[in-house]
């Protein structure tokens, strides 16, 4: 029988997330900008109901206070892209405060899961997959086109 101590290892596992230059300095774009970056490609009407609508899924989320930590993020960074706005329009533009809220739920471990099954039952599933023939006949390249999403590298 043996045991482990684990102190501060324990921080580092989420904390990939926030720094990915730990692991990796090619990677250097925390989650907290990747969020902003795919709201702020979206219509600009959607913007503001999307950042108070951030939902967590998967076993990655459940770290201890990510989503706590990852609206903390995300309200840094519209904050200062606001406060960066309101300086270059010379203080004549005041913007108006975004609500950022990250929302946490009991499905969220299996949220995943649990919506691949969904669009498993429904009829349209099988239009979009690829059949064990179509396998057997193309090979594992046929791994990388989705009829939905049309090629994938």
């Amino acid at each position: 029988k043996f045991s482990v101590d684990v102190g501060y290892e324990r921080f580092l596992g989420p904390e990939i997330f926030f720094h990915p230059e730990f692991s990796n300095p090619d990677f250097t774009t925390p989650i907290s900008e990747i969020v902003d970056t795919v709201i702020q490609n979206c219509p600009i009407d959607v913007r503001r109901p999307l950042y108070k609508n951030i939902v967590l899924s998967g076993g990655s989320t459940m770290f201890r206070d990510f989503g706590r930590r990852l609206g903390r993020d995300v309200k840094r960074v519209v904050d200062s892209r606001l406060k960066l706005s309101e300086q270059l329009s010379g203080g004549r533009i005041k913007p108006k405060p975004v609500d950022v809220q990250v929302i946490t739920h009991h499905m969220q471990r299996y949220a995943v899961w649990f919506g691949g099954s969904m669009l498993a039952s429904t009829p349209e599933f099988y239009s979009v997959c690829h059949t064990k023939a179509q396998y057997d006949e193309i090979g594992p390249s046929i791994c990388r086109h989705n009829p939905v999403f049309g090629v994938m590298s």
